[in-house]
């Protein structure tokens, strides 16, 4: 199974843990970083993911995502391809670093893109890819092993 995580996952360990939602959400991508280091799912990323990344002002943040970066199976470079679909994204109503991160994770043919905006769950509707936050990810796969 192949994923890719947005920024908002990778960064969710340094926000407040004292909210339920927020802390449930970090547990679960930490189960999803056991997966990926286990070989039980690969990891997608992209130059976009590092861009984002590189400018984060907080040094200790960008060093965990980058380092949570190199567990990845591909990594992919914009190009024209992700571009443009990106761009028809974009006219879906979703946000422009949004849009490349889902044309980047459909060009790695991600199974799952993850992430914690409740926005981008509900706006995108391919059915190549899923979107999911990082627990309900964790719930769909943990009912797939029952299955």
């Amino acid at each position: 199974m192949k994923i890719y995580l947005d920024t908002s996952v990778y960064n969710r360990p340094f926000d407040d843990q004292l909210q339920p939602r927020i802390w449930f959400e970090t547990m679960a991508f930490f189960m999803i970083l056991q997966l990926i280091e286990k070989q039980e799912t690969d990891l997608i990323t992209s130059s976009v993911l590092a861009f984002e990344n590189s400018n984060n002002p907080f040094a200790e943040r960008r060093r965990w995502v980058t380092n949570c970066l190199k567990l990845s199976e591909k990594d992919l470079s914009l190009n024209d391809v992700i571009r443009e679909r990106a761009s028809n994204l974009e006219r879906q109503g979703i946000k422009p670093i949004d849009a490349l991160h889902l044309a980047c994770a459909e060009t790695g043919e991600a199974e799952y893109f993850l992430t914690c905006d409740d926005k981008i769950v509900k706006r995108y509707e391919e059915n190549e890819m899923t979107a999911l936050n990082p627990v309900g990810f964790i719930l769909r796969v943990t009912e797939e092993e029952k299955s």
